[in-house]
């Protein structure tokens, strides 16, 4: 029994040794931010789409301000051209050439997919960073397609934000997440990214291409790809007013 304790008591000790070790969740959610968020962001992208039904591909150009403004415009294919997307603080509106109709997205709305993918129109223009939306915790060490991440856990500081918990792999070296899994309040995987192709962008480092998965679509997911990407970039005038969209 003296034993047994004695082992209990050394490897609780090593358990506590190796927890403190670890970076707090603050700050490793601190280079997070800093290499993802950007006062301002002018990007061209293409959405790789694949359902149960087949697949289908978009690019669009997209213009953001922090986490308050965003504007993107549909480039192809041309069906799609010239749809647009405005968000401004909490409102969210969309024009549609065929209809020649601008349409407010609001409520629960927010939460249907952009253009059949495996996003949500909260995933597709939320940029706030993660300090001001969750507490986190590094709980483990893992490796990723041969890099060591921490493993941290994200808990939501507002009932508001979009997802209650979120699990994050995080690049101990890049300070990149390469994976991240999205949980509802009961504990429910909502969404899994998994993110790749990082680069060096203006200084910082930068994944170029998310693959999102919607856990609860069947379907191959969808693969955003930055084809160009500017941060702090200067913003044409006028861009993030309703007259944009027209």
């Amino acid at each position: 029994m003296k034993w047994s304790a004695l082992v209990i008591c050394i490897m609780g000790c090593v358990a506590i040794s190796t927890a403190q070790n670890f970076p707090s969740g603050k700050s490793v959610l601190e280079k997070v931010d800093q290499n993802m968020s950007a006062k301002t962001r002018i990007s061209v992208s293409r959405m790789e789409i694949s359902t149960a039904r087949g697949s289908r591909t978009l690019e669009a150009k997209s213009y953001s301000e922090g986490d308050q403004n965003a504007f993107t415009e549909y480039l192809a294919p041309s069906r799609e051209k010239g749809t647009k997307m405005l968000k401004t603080a909490q409102q969210l509106w969309i024009y549609s050439p065929t209809t020649d109709r601008v349409i407010q997205i609001s409520g629960h709305m927010l939460r249907q997919s952009v253009m059949g993918s495996d996003l949500s129109y909260e995933d597709m223009m939320n940029d706030t960073p993660l300090l001001e939306q969750y507490a986190a915790v590094v709980d483990a060490a893992e490796t990723i397609n041969d890099r060591k991440c921490w493993v941290v856990t994200l808990n939501a500081l507002s009932p508001e934000v979009s997802y209650a918990r979120q699990k994050m792999w995080v690049d101990q070296e890049r300070n990149i997440p390469l994976q991240i899994e999205m949980y509802s309040k009961s504990g429910k995987l909502l969404k899994r990214i998994e993110l790749s192709d990082v680069k060096r962008v203006q200084g910082r480092w930068f994944p170029m291409t998310m693959l999102y998965r919607d856990m609860l679509k069947n379907g191959g997911g969808t693969r955003m790809t930055f084809l160009e990407l500017q941060l702090d970039a200067v913003l044409p005038a006028g861009i993030f007013t309703k007259s944009s969209l027209k």
